[in-house]
């Protein structure tokens, strides 16, 4: 259902004025019928008109009020979606003072869901809260939808990722109603919605990512290995996701405006084993510096003595110089010299 911008509103502020002058008048019509009615009654004289005049004042005063039912106030970014008799008759836009058909309802299945937003407390948890009861109260009452940006931080999700690891990550997701009648008549509640379509197509996109750059795993679904992870593609997978969740949305008139990983680690339970291999990740390739930079030195020493000609050494004596200068570059610890005072044979 394609949503229909409301024409025929009224200006709200003569619509109350005109029902505020209607019950003054139809007031002294009451009191001007009844005085007449009792001198018409005392002089004995018939009472007709009188009587009708107050029969009828007081009909316009029980009825001048019902106009006033279809006031309506609109802040900005705010829309009401009005049925009639059940039918979808539009949706008014717009901030104003607005007079609709007194018989339109506004309708709004998600008025009292409160999603988690950035900052919101929770009184949910306490089923006592005066808050919580007074907030669902005027959220029943309220039919308006809003047309802001709103953010959604769901929940960490335990997801697999492709090589099995389980990883905590969650997102927070900024969106806003675009078509207010397929919000409304297309899914049950939009906002519950969202929030279930945005948990399954995190799913389905992290367990297509290894969680850190995994050689050989495909990740475009085109049977190319590429070197994209959760931790190292973080603007390609959030984009992926942003691309997933609205093709789910779409039939709820919600658009989807950006997507951003607000959590990512490992699961507790692999936590600090994935921690140690990080770790001797680590060490492994800062030995592999530092033994690439000591054979360069070991090489340099030597191109040096033998253009300086100052000492002649056989192959067995440069293994041995070779052997020494490689365990003092590469240890751990600082050498502790022994000069030779003998030959050097």
């Amino acid at each position: 259902m394609n949503e229909i911008i409301l024409a025929n509103k009224k200006n709200g502020m003569q619509v109350l004025l005109l029902t505020i002058l209607t019950e003054l008048l139809s007031l002294a019509g009451i009191i001007v019928g009844a005085i007449f009615w009792e001198q018409a009654e005392l002089a004995g004289q018939p009472f007709v008109w009188q009587a009708i005049l107050c029969i009828t004042s007081i009909v316009v005063c029980c009825i001048a009020w019902i106009p006033a039912v279809g006031l309506k106030i609109l802040k900005p970014q705010e829309a009401l979606v009005l049925t009639l008799f059940g039918k979808y008759i539009g949706t008014l836009k717009g901030e104003g003072f607005y007079a609709v058909n007194p018989f339109c309802v506004a309708v709004n299945p998600a008025a009292s869901t409160k999603l988690k937003q950035s900052g919101d407390v929770n009184h949910s948890n306490n089923p006592l809260s005066a808050d919580a009861t007074l907030e669902n109260a005027l959220a029943t009452i309220d039919k308006k939808i809003s047309l802001k940006i709103m953010t959604l931080n769901n929940n960490r999700q335990k997801v697999n990722d492709c090589l099995g690891n389980p990883v905590e990550i969650g997102i927070a997701v900024m969106w806003r109603v675009v078509d207010t009648a397929k919000a409304v008549f297309n899914v049950d509640n939009y906002k519950e919605y969202l929030s279930l379509q945005c948990d399954s197509a995190l799913r389905n996109v992290v367990r297509i990512y290894p969680y850190d750059i995994a050689p050989g795993v495909d990740t475009t679904g085109d049977g190319v290995a590429d070197d994209g992870s959760l931790r190292g593609s973080s603007e390609v997978v959030v984009s992926r996701i942003r691309d997933e969740i609205q093709k789910r949305v779409d039939d709820a008139g919600i658009e989807i405006i950006e997507a951003r990983i607000t959590y990512l680690a490992y699961a507790t339970e692999i936590a600090a084993v994935m921690l140690q291999r990080q770790q001797a990740s680590a060490i492994v390739d800062a030995r592999k510096m530092i033994v690439d930079g000591a054979v360069g030195m070991v090489e340099m020493a030597l191109e040096r003595l033998n253009q300086g000609g100052m000492v002649e050494l056989d192959e067995e004596r440069k293994a041995a110089m070779v052997s020494n200068l490689l365990v003092v570059l590469c240890g751990n610890h600082d050498a502790q010299p022994v000069v030779n005072t003998g030959t050097l044979y």
